[in-house]
């Protein structure tokens, strides 16, 4: 059975179970049963008290918290059309269990709207497949996070961003809806600073996380995930250490644009050169002026890819006599003395998406031993 075909099978599993959830008499104000597991706690309804009862908890994550009470809980569930029990995943390092239920509860203390739960849903089982390798994210020295890209209709129902700003600026749901994530890594998962987590710096990213969507109808190629074996309504989780922006303004070409992003990517201290090559990933974001300069010159999206791993390498002497020792006993030197970025060109991951006033591109480098993971919801 094909990915794809595996990936059908389990949405169409997803949709019935969803289908019998919406069945029952259930709703905002409550169910035939009491379904919901969480222990009950008599709060203030003070955002303030609430905000320093739920930070001496260990709950919270510094910004503002909204109380998850029993009402917004259950608004939550009933939009994610599951069963509040229904097990998403056992989240690392802690071996945490993501119900729905506890999904909910963090994702009204975010601020994330209800009808984002089928996302977060699809996101966490992503999240937690064995090639992503959850374990290494959370607890790594590096400020790796797992970022959320949406292709699908839902982009526009949920307003997640994708033009102008989307990486941060535009006034949305995109910001709430990556922190609900972060709080359940927090919360459930177990990444705590100091104590499971030794990101030695850490990043913006950990607390509200990285959600954008692909501009679709502005891109000249097939969307992200549909490339991946996913069509409709999608998510793509990729391991993040941050943004890179990428700028020109003397390149009025995609040939000479897609040489100039490829080696933007190539930096002798990203981890995707630490050690052998093992599964680095590197995610590239096209804003569509350039995107359509370089559909003009590669029409396919498999040329892009393979120019782009091309560009994004480094002479092996570029390093110092130590790292090129180690290079060369790992096998990373080719017959030309050349250090490739990352170990084929599948290992490019392109989505167009940004502004429209042209001159840039967004790098997001993967920390080393993760894989992107999509997911239909």
């Amino acid at each position: 059975m094909s990915d794809a075909q595996r990936e059908r099978n389990n949405l169409e599993e997803r949709r019935s179970r969803s289908a019998l959830a919406q069945t029952l008499e259930c709703g905002p104000e409550g169910c035939e049963l009491d379904w919901l597991a969480s222990d009950r706690l008599d709060v203030d309804d003070d955002p303030v008290a609430f905000q320093k009862l739920a930070t001496d908890a260990g709950w919270g994550d510094g910004l503002p918290l909204i109380p998850p009470t029993e009402e917004r809980v259950r608004d939550h569930l009933v939009a994610s059309g599951r069963f509040p029990d229904e097990l998403l995943a056992v989240l690392p390092p802690r071996n945490g269990r993501c119900t729905v239920e506890k999904l909910a509860i963090n994702a009204v203390m975010a601020g994330a709207p209800p009808e984002a739960m089928p996302l977060l849903c699809a996101s966490i089982e992503a999240m937690a497949e064995k090639q992503f390798n959850l374990f290494a994210l959370n607890t790594t020295t590096s400020c790796v996070v797992p970022g959320m890209f949406v292709n699908g209709p839902s982009r526009e129902a949920l307003k997640i961003p994708y033009d102008g700003g989307c990486f941060g600026g535009q006034a949305g749901p995109g910001p709430a809806i990556g922190r609900a994530t972060r709080l359940v890594m927090r919360n459930v998962s177990g990444q705590v600073v100091g104590v499971s987590s030794k990101s030695v710096f850490g990043q913006p990213g950990r607390v509200v996380g990285i959600v954008v969507g692909e501009w679709e109808e502005r891109s000249p190629w097939a969307p992200l995930a549909e490339r991946r074996g996913v069509a409709g309504d999608a998510v793509t989780v990729h391991g993040c250490t941050g943004t890179i922006d990428v700028a020109d303004i003397t390149a009025d070409n995609g040939v000479d644009l897609l040489e100039l992003i490829g080696k933007s990517l190539a930096f002798a201290g990203t981890n995707a050169f630490i050690g052998g090559h093992h599964d680095a990933e590197i995610f590239t974001c096209i804003a569509p002026p350039w995107a359509d300069l370089i559909a003009a010159a590669y029409p396919k999206i498999d040329d892009v890819q393979e120019r782009l791993y091309t560009h994004a390498s480094l002479p092996i002497d570029r390093w110092p006599a130590m790292h090129r020792k180690r290079m060369d006993a790992e096998g990373r030197v080719d017959e030309e003395g050349i250090v490739h970025l990352v170990e084929d060109p599948d290992h490019m991951l392109v989505m167009v998406n940004g502004g429209l006033g042209n001159l840039h591109a967004m790098a997001l480098h993967s920390f080393g031993p993760t894989r992107a993971v999509t997911r239909a919801f």
